[in-house]
């Protein structure tokens, strides 16, 4: 059967309705005219241009033509600065996010734009060193952050060296606490409750909760039903810091300090119950100190991380070494840590097959989770950050195992011990942590990975000890070349410049003598044989 047309619509109107529209546009606009009148809004009257009776009427018209071309260059030039504008502030916003305020004074100096706000990452590394000594010299205890997972390794020698040295209180904290065993974080507080006091901590995580303050009766909700944004040891550390302060009997200030992505801020954010500090999951964010009251006796003081030093393991450097200080390949980093893992434990945790190498792993991987580039070959690169970004973060659980044989650290004495708990109700701070540890839903040590850790960290205290970056090493062998060639060439002029000396009049010499450079004398010289004499005849 043959399908029928579908009629469309027509579009066909009375006689009526097409006059009545016809006229509430004219009406529309004689108003919008009237309006123009009213506010003294005219047409403009077009340009007559030049009349051919006028003088130099050809000249007028190319020095228009220059001008209007000379616009348009302008305008295309100013539209592709507009174009080149977003890349460079992204390029800026990669190497600094934000200038740090101790270049402001170097700012005033009338520099360039350009050399303010570019900002090496051999400056950053000093604004961190002198931060971190304003905050020691600033503060009466320091608590140093560790990450449960790894303690051992969150631990900086020379750090504490200086604590000692200036006669501070040193309290350790265990942060982290819920990505471990249990019975992995008991033996890691017996081991170095032995040393300083210890405390067991769980910062609260707020990601989206930015200026939003968090209630009490939330927490303790919480707190029974075990999520991951419940606060665990807050209590303890409060009555450890304000028993101290009662036998201080003054207003203290507690600087907290650690490696990069550790937690300090985080903690920060829990005692206070409000997000002051700003945290992030990329590592180190914090870069000035950062004074916030706790109460009227307590201070809390946020600090930088610890700049590593790069004599340490590849594993270390992977694991402390924030991406915005310390530029690390992510393959590179990658395979230091899984170098150090149980292999059979990851291969359970990823569900990927066994793997001879690390790329393997990284390819077994990329194919696990689907990440491919062009042409479906699998991205390594990819697979290696992602297994990077999961070790420093704050999401996966692995453990070291203490040494079991313990033994004084190099710079620490009986004397400083029992100096370092003076002060403390050690009693109190005991039961407080073992309540926490109850408290505490850590993963049991099947679901863990172990985890060999590379024993302490050294860092950098000294801005004198950071090492040059290559840029600026060839930066100064090319400056160191550049004075080599003017030398050579001062030592090659020598000798031009005592002929000309000889060969010119005592008037030619300048008033330096036999010191003025050659350069000086042959433009002199030049200049006596363009001023030709014409009363004298040359033979």
């Amino acid at each position: 059967m043959k399908r029928p047309k579908l009629k469309k619509a027509s579009k066909r109107m009375t006689c009526h309705k097409r006059y009545k529209i016809q006229k509430k546009i004219r009406e529309h606009h004689r108003k919008l005219r009237k309006e123009a009148k009213k506010w003294g809004h005219k047409k403009s009257r077009k340009d007559p241009g030049i009349p051919n009776s006028a003088p130099f009427k050809e000249a007028l018209l190319r020095e228009a033509e220059l001008r209007k071309q000379q616009l348009e260059e302008l305008k295309q030039q100013q539209k592709l600065d507009r174009q080149k504008e977003p890349d460079k502030k992204r390029k800026l916003e990669t190497n600094l996010a934000d200038e740090p305020s101790n270049f402001e004074s170097v700012e005033e100096f009338g520099q360039s734009k350009t050399k303010r706000a570019k900002v090496t990452k051999q400056n950053l590394k000093i604004v961190h060193c002198q931060e971190l000594k304003k905050v020691i010299e600033a503060s009466d205890i320091l608590l140093e952050v560790l990450d449960a997972r790894d303690p051992l390794g969150c631990r900086c020698p020379q750090v504490e060296e200086v604590i000692v040295k200036s006669g501070k209180k040193l309290v350790l904290v265990l942060n982290k606490s819920d990505l471990v065993p249990k019975e992995n974080l008991e033996n890691w507080l017996n081991y170095l409750t032995k040393e300083l006091p210890t405390v067991v901590f769980k910062a609260s995580t707020h990601p989206k909760d930015k200026g939003r303050r968090i209630s009490k009766v939330k927490v303790k909700k919480k707190a029974v039903s075990f999520k991951s944004n419940a606060c665990f040891g807050k209590e303890g550390l409060r009555k450890l810091l304000g028993g101290f302060q009662e036998t201080y009997s003054k207003p203290i200030q507690v600087g907290v300090i650690g490696f990069p992505n550790v937690g300090k801020s985080s903690i920060i954010n829990s005692l206070k119950q409000e997000r002051v500090c700003n945290v992030g999951i990329s590592m180190g964010l914090t870069r000035n100190m950062q004074a916030v009251p706790l109460d009227k006796q307590i201070t809390i003081i946020d600090s930088p991380s610890f700049i590593v030093s790069p004599l340490n393991s590849s594993t270390a450097l992977a694991l402390r070494s924030p991406a915005s200080i310390e530029v690390v390949k992510p393959l590179e980093a990658a395979s230091a840590i899984l170098s150090q893992a149980d292999a059979r434990q990851v291969v359970l945790k990823y569900n990927v097959p066994d793997y001879k190498n690390s790329l393997e792993f990284f390819t077994s991987l990329a194919q696990r989770r689907g990440l491919h580039q062009k042409g479906g070959s699998p991205n390594v690169e990819r697979a290696a950050k992602l297994l990077w970004s999961e070790w420093t973060g704050a999401s996966l659980g692995y453990y070291c195992q203490p040494s079991t044989s313990w033994a004084l650290s190099a710079h620490f004495n009986g004397s400083i011990v029992a100096d370092m708990k003076r002060g403390f109700n050690l009693e109190e701070l005991e039961k407080n942590n073992a309540h926490s540890i109850q408290a505490i839903r850590g993963p049991c040590s099947a679901n863990s990975i172990l985890f060999w850790s590379s024993g302490l960290t050294n860092g950098i205290m000294e801005e004198k000890d950071i090492p040059e970056l290559p840029e600026q090493r060839t930066e100064r062998k090319q400056e160191e070349k550049e004075d080599d060639r003017d030398m050579e060439k001062i030592s090659d002029l020598s000798p031009i410049e005592e002929t000309s000396e000889e060969a010119l009049p005592e008037e030619s010499i300048t008033a330096g003598g036999p010191s003025t450079r050659s350069f000086i004398i042959l433009d002199e010289k030049t200049k006596e044989d363009d001023a030709y004499d014409f009363s004298r005849d040359y033979v």
